[in-house]
């Protein structure tokens, strides 16, 4: 049987701040968040157990109010090696223009997944989210005991219906108008193309757990709306890239504001994600293999000498439908415009 469910901490505004790996949530964009009146979210994706521990440390010296960490979970695939190598080849062009080796076929454990759940357990933090699956239940049983509130992303109604079963307190809801990885529970589902208000409606009708609606949201028009749909809350992320407290390099920054058009591809990392438009996702897009992380890891050397050399058509973009809207003024200011 279930634990009964771990009410969310009480917040001023209905506003969570997403999770964006790769450097983009900063203790400082946690914290300003949290301090705004919503719940600021640190991205564990990719980093070191002593890293995420940094981190939370770092937003407690900037906070005293609710945060949390969300965590990746890894999926047990089996890696097709002919698969990588062909995309490897297909790269080696691409690679050659940058003057960078292609990486061999040792690929990583970037997940320490176990690692980071005994962090979570020994210093615990308000609030975990999961993506790209669920936890299992002796996980979560030992999250709750230490008092945390946990919450699942879906992108689909069966999806949802699986974090509700498991016992979570939560579901984060997102929709195909995401920027970023598209959270899919196993990777090689191609994602539902379900419109977030329509994905809302559905799992509302079967649930009385809070839902967290995430997907485009850019005006407080929009927040609105989902929140009258059955939403007791909303996740922003593409609003808060360009935001000062953002770890998001400049030329991303800019190229939110000055570029236009967005696509889903497994091209960067092997993960359905959306996506500013560049030459790299027109060439790559139709033959990416879907092999998460292996792929991520294959094209994190070019991306990285795209960045050093400025050049967006070869960078990773992320995205969501609403990015002309997201501004370059303090996260505080963004989260409460958007809470109106």
């Amino acid at each position: 049987m279930n634990a009964a469910p771990r009410p969310l901490p009480p917040l001023e505004l209905p506003i969570i701040g997403a999770p964006m790996a790769g450097g983009v949530s900063t203790p400082a964009l946690v914290a300003a968040v949290s301090n705004a009146g919503g719940v600021g979210m640190l991205a564990a994706g990719y980093q070191t157990p002593d890293q995420l521990a940094a981190d939370i440390a770092a937003t407690r010296a900037l906070t005293d109010r609710p945060f949390g960490v969300n965590l990746f979970v890894p999926e047990d695939s089996e890696r097709d090696e002919a698969a990588l190598a062909r995309y490897a080849a297909q790269l080696g062009p691409d690679f050659a223009r940058f003057g960078v080796a292609l990486p061999g076929p040792h690929w990583k454990d970037t997940d320490f997944w176990r690692e980071k759940i005994a962090l979570l357990s020994s210093d615990p933090v308000p609030v975990v989210t999961f993506a790209f699956g669920l936890p299992s239940r002796g996980e979560v049983d030992l999250l709750r005991a230490v008092g945390s509130t946990l919450v699942g992303t879906a992108t689909t109604p069966e999806e949802a219906h699986a974090a509700i079963s498991l016992g979570l307190d939560a579901v984060v809801l997102q929709g195909p108008e995401a920027g970023g990885h598209r959270a899919t529970h196993r990777v090689e589902d191609e994602p539902s193309g379900l419109p977030l208000a329509e994905l809302l409606t559905a799992v509302r009708a079967t649930t009385d757990l809070p839902l967290i609606a995430a997907g485009g949201i850019s005006t407080p028009e929009r927040v609105r709306e989902l929140l009258d749909a059955g939403a007791s809350l909303v996740q922003i992320g593409t609003a808060l890239v360009r935001t000062p407290e953002s770890g998001a390099p400049q030329l991303y920054k800019d190229c939110l504001a000055t570029r236009s058009g967005t696509v889903l591809t497994r091209a960067f990392t092997g993960r359905y994600a959306r996506t500013l438009r560049n030459r790299f996702t027109d060439a790559h897009s139709a033959t990416a293999p879907a092999l998460y992380p292996q792929v991520g890891q294959l094209t994190g050397p070019l991306r990285r000498a795209a960045a050093a050399a400025g050049d967006p058509e070869n960078l990773h973009l992320w995205a969501g439908i609403g990015h002309a809207s997201a501004r370059p003024e303090p996260a505080g200011v963004v989260v409460r415009d958007l809470a109106g």
